[in-house]
């Protein structure tokens, strides 16, 4: 999820369960990097990171519509 009125630097949240891991979004030179997990697990953890970088480019072109 990307929220409307969020903040800089670009990134995503991801949701399973009771957890919630927040994934830097990086630029075209930089991958994806978790930057916060809350109550997920590490292994939920890698395979949000391993679907963000599959998609960062998406992603950061979404964040720069919402964003600017």
């Amino acid at each position: 999820m990307i929220y409307t009125n969020d903040h800089p630097p670009a990134h995503v949240h991801v949701f399973r369960a009771e957890g919630e891991v927040v994934i830097s979004l990086g630029d075209e030179n930089t991958p994806p990097q978790v930057r916060e997990n809350v109550g997920m697990s590490r292994k939920d953890e890698r395979k949000a990171l391993m679907i963000v970088g599959d998609h960062q480019g998406e992603f950061l072109v979404e964040w720069r519509r919402i964003h600017g």
